[in-house]
């Protein structure tokens, strides 16, 4: 019994330290009956959840009053389950998370609800979850205009076309690829070369990965889908290897700097750009909700096809940005123009209009 009473010791002085290593001091003290628990999933598929949700979730969080934490799992799994445990014991009433993977994340779910914690799928659904609500865009939605960009910038002309999906273990990613493929596969001048998925969106993998379609299709690839700015800015790195960036459209998502500037280029022909200050209202209005014991309003349902549920959700639309509306993502505060339209791109900021 004494050495089980010094292993329970060592497991929560572990915890503890993971907890203290992930969290990067959000945590706020507000007047709501209800503290909520919010797990960012890395730093590394893509920098909006650092940059972008953190700030707007904090936002939205103390402009309601309303205590919280807001951690990040930095790609793991095991972390995850570990802050959400902290987050449960330290007293949140509702827990929000974006998911690394649905089976981990429904764990994490599963067990919120054995202590009477509310959860809520944040970006991304849990298949076989246990969400209370699903709060996102709508993710088929992004899919169609990164196809419909990818259409238009390929100009009507025949084409050999490759897919670079996102994380298998995601379900958007597999949402947006469908949303792509239900407009590319009704254009009878694309074809489809090749096609693979990116496992954890991994930038430095997309590289190897694109590098070996394109060899494949022996270097016939005359546009890009890429599911989102990160995997297309590996996409364009091979591209430019074979002195072919800028002839070759590629599409992107979440309107980042890189992906912005990439499109003053040339290099890339689209981005697809999700609020990010409009999602974490809509995660904070549902959050207060059903801390303070109320049905929070919800727009829809999405299904969920492993767990055999409809999920109350709210989902956003999606802008479809090119170099002719960047002004879109400038005026909401999605990015800074001056950092955008720092250097080399400030002459190019001109003459786009922004």
């Amino acid at each position: 019994m004494r050495r089980l009473r010094t292993l329970s010791v060592g497991v929560i002085i572990g915890v503890g330290l993971a907890l203290t290593a992930c969290s990067s001091g959000s945590d706020s003290s507000g007047s709501g009956a209800g503290k909520v628990g919010v797990i960012l999933p890395d730093t590394k598929s893509s920098v909006r959840w650092e940059s972008k949700d953190r700030p707007a979730l904090e936002a939205a969080f103390q402009d309601a009053g309303v205590d919280y934490t807001i951690q990040n799992a930095e790609g793991s799994a095991d972390t995850m389950a570990t802050i959400a445990d902290g987050m449960i014991a330290d007293g949140v009433t509702v827990l929000a998370i974006v998911n690394l993977d649905s089976d981990s994340g429904a764990s994490i779910q599963q067990k919120a609800a054995t202590q009477g914690v509310k959860t809520i799928d944040y970006d991304r659904l849990t298949l076989g979850g246990s969400a209370d609500v699903y709060v996102s865009f709508d993710n088929t939605k992004v899919g169609e205009l990164q196809g419909q960009g990818l259409v238009d910038c390929l100009g009507g002309r025949p084409a050999n076309v490759v897919f670079l999906n996102g994380s298998p273990t995601d379900n958007n990613a597999t949402l947006f690829s469908d949303g792509a493929h239900s407009v590319i596969d009704a254009t009878p001048t694309v074809t489809i070369v090749g096609e693979q998925s990116v496992p954890d969106w991994d930038n430095d993998k997309a590289v190897t990965i694109f590098e070996q379609l394109y060899t494949a299709a022996d270097g016939r690839v005359d546009g890009v889908y890429a599911a989102n700015d990160g995997l297309a800015g590996s996409v364009i790195s091979i591209l430019e290897k074979n002195k072919r960036a800028g002839q070759v459209p590629v599409t992107g998502q979440d309107a980042t700097v890189e992906g912005l500037q990439n499109i003053l280029a040339g290099s890339q022909c689209m981005t697809v750009y999700k609020s990010a200050t409009e999602e974490a209202n809509a995660l904070a209005d549902v959050a207060i909700a059903l801390a303070n014991g109320e049905q929070p309003n919800t727009t829809s349902t999405s299904r969920d096809d492993t767990g055999g549920r409809d999920v109350p959700s709210v989902l956003l639309t999606p802008k479809s940005i090119t170099k002719d509306n960047l002004n879109v993502v400038f005026d909401d505060g999605g990015q800074s123009k001056d950092e955008v339209c720092s250097g080399q791109f400030a002459s190019l900021c001109t003459e786009a209009g922004a």
